[in-house]
């Protein structure tokens, strides 16, 4: 017998869980199995999930294909009916032993084909967590689940549940036991990070939980945080991003535009102010700091005057890294009911948004020439400053290890040191 192939589809989070998973087959006996963790976050994910389905498949005639992660658990009817999947297990579900023991060889024929519950009634966060999933270098943490939010165009919410935190203390007890394995960086993940600490006794906010592993994990090198709202960016998260040279100088904000009616009928909770607001705060706070945003194009009842106001917000907010999202109408979501924009229209304002990123990349990029950086080596010639830009050497380096260079050029896409 054959220990399970994984493949994951999506977000870091999802990466996260499969490692998860891959423990909990072990332990289970899983065997000859292909498992594939979807994502849900647009139309073509879930697309994208069905064609690989249909591609194991070709490759494996006759395997047994087990179909988990958002999608499943948002259309679990969908992977249902196709003729390749074996079993169709939920978000909630797949963080369970039990369930796992259920599709060992000698049991996945007497379980449901589908196994997906109500995710929105689920209270507790998985405790399954791993130790050093990531490079060897970087260590991913998972403090943070689901979302209480209802975005207009996010389907998430019914793929994740509502939100449920990591207590404070098992978090910090997994960084002791990272940094004691010898990882530099570890960063903390989540689907709404910023909302961190709401379900908790004394509810606790997010830069709470920040003070509290700089402070308690004093070995620890590098903190990074994933993506965050920065309308929810509390007072203490803040001060320790202005202030802790421990906590790196990036940060990914959840954006999506820039025009105030498009942002009211996300139903975000920022508008284009805001937004600015706290990126020029920020930077004069901590003058090194780079962000990176994500930006949907396109969105129902998006006229190109509100487009080019997202445009303008980009550069207000002298953002550097896009993540651009075409929109895509979600089944069940509010925005899915609004009068659409063509599709012509989306994909060429996606890609004058993407263009706009490569620019902005380029400028930043064309700066760091010169400069001297700590680089945290991910392979032997490729690593990462500490604003997360990526540095190839031209020489092997200490593979983990935390190394001062300096920055001889750039070739559009990465510095070269």
């Amino acid at each position: 017998m054959t220990a399970p192939v994984f493949t994951t589809l999506g977000c870091r989070l999802n990466a996260y869980e499969t490692e998860a998973m891959k423990d909990l087959a072990a332990q289970a006996g899983v065997a000859n199995a292909h498992v594939v963790n979807t994502c849900a976050v647009t139309a073509e994910a879930v697309r994208k999930a069905r064609q690989e389905i249909r591609k194991i498949a070709r490759e494996n005639p006759g395997a047994t294909i087990i179909v988990t992660g958002c999608a499943a658990q948002t259309e679990p009817e969908t992977f249902a009916a196709m003729p390749e999947v074996t079993r169709v297990i939920g978000n909630h579900e797949k963080m369970q032993p039990e369930v796992w023991r259920g599709l060992a060889p000698d049991l996945i024929g007497q379980t449901e084909r589908v196994q997906v519950d109500d995710i929105l009634s689920v209270r507790e966060t998985a405790g399954h967590l791993i130790d050093g999933f990531g490079t060897r270098a970087r260590a991913y943490v998972q403090v943070q689940n689901g979302c209480d939010h209802r975005c207009t165009f996010c389907i998430i919410p019914y793929g994740r549940g509502n939100s449920r935190s990591v207590p404070a203390g098992v978090v910090v007890d997994q960084i002791k036991r990272l940094v004691d394995a010898g990882f530099n960086e570890v960063v903390l993940t989540g689907v709404d990070l910023t909302s961190w600490g709401a379900d908790l006794p004394a509810e606790p906010k997010l830069g709470d939980l920040v003070r509290r592993i700089l402070k308690l994990v004093p070995d620890l090198p590098r903190l990074r945080i994933s993506s965050i709202d920065s309308i929810e960016a509390d007072p203490a998260l803040v001060e320790a991003i202005a202030t802790e040279p421990r906590l790196m100088p990036h940060l990914h904000l959840s954006l999506q535009a820039g025009d105030d009616l498009i942002l009211k009928r996300m139903k975000r909770r920022h508008l284009r102010d805001d937004a600015i607001r706290f990126c020029t705060e920020m930077r004069a706070a901590r003058p090194d700091l780079v962000y990176g945003a994500d930006i949907i194009a396109g969105f129902p009842t998006e006229t190109e005057a509100m487009f080019l106001n997202t445009l303008d917000m980009v550069r207000d907010c002298g953002l550097t890294w896009l993540h651009v999202f075409p929109y895509s109408p979600r089944k069940g979501t509010p925005a899915a009911r609004m009068p659409q924009v063509a599709g012509g229209a989306i994909k060429e304002r996606a890609a004058r948004l993407r263009a706009l990123g490569e620019e902005l990349a380029q400028a930043h990029l064309a700066t760091q020439v010169g400069r001297e950086h700590r680089v945290l080596l991910e392979g032997p010639r490729m690593g990462r400053t500490e604003q997360f830009t990526e540095v190839a050497l031209a020489e092997d380096g200490p593979v983990g290890e935390i190394v001062s260079l300096r920055i001889k050029g750039q070739d559009g896409r990465q510095l070269l040191a």
